[in-house]
């Protein structure tokens, strides 16, 4: 089954059997023309209507998704979270080390060039554990609903 509907009435939908093809947009054309002659479509499609003005109405994949597609979506986003984590970890102590190195800049203190030169490259170290531990941050808020779906999942029926 195929569903067609109107830019110019989004409430109508016409059904045809099979698939989006020419012939099945003619089918739903003359359901269109039926509607009309009926006065049973309200607008007006005083310009001329083709074929290929009707507008394919697809099922939303995301309301049809089936509960095993969640607990694989939900396994991918914990998976991601566990990643992210030893990632920020690894980084962490070098990054703390760093970013202490950083307050040199803003002080009258004399600086050489070797620690500025130290200080540069620590910044990529910097960047990388900041950029880690943001996508961390926003991976573990979503792997709460994760978390939530694989428990129901591995529920119990018995419970």
């Amino acid at each position: 089954m195929v569903k067609y509907t109107l830019a110019q009435s989004p409430d109508i939908i016409l059904t045809v059997p099979g698939k989006d093809s020419a012939k099945a947009r003619d089918k739903a054309m003359d359901q269109l023309m039926e509607l009309m002659e009926t006065d049973q479509l309200s607008t007006e499609l005083t310009e001329g209507f083709s074929p290929q003005q009707l507008i394919e109405v697809k099922e939303s994949t995301l309301e049809h998704s089936s509960d095993e597609d969640d607990v694989i979506q939900a396994v991918q986003v914990l998976s991601n979270l566990a990643t992210l984590k030893l990632k920020v970890q690894e980084s962490r102590n070098e990054a703390l080390e760093i970013r202490k190195a950083v307050d040199i800049l803003f002080t009258d203190q004399t600086v050489t060039e070797e620690e500025i030169t130290r200080l540069k490259e620590g910044f990529k170290v910097l960047k990388n554990f900041a950029q880690a531990n943001l996508r961390y941050q926003e991976a573990k808020a979503k792997a709460e609903q994760a978390r939530i779906i694989l428990d129901q999942a591995l529920k119990s029926p018995d419970h």
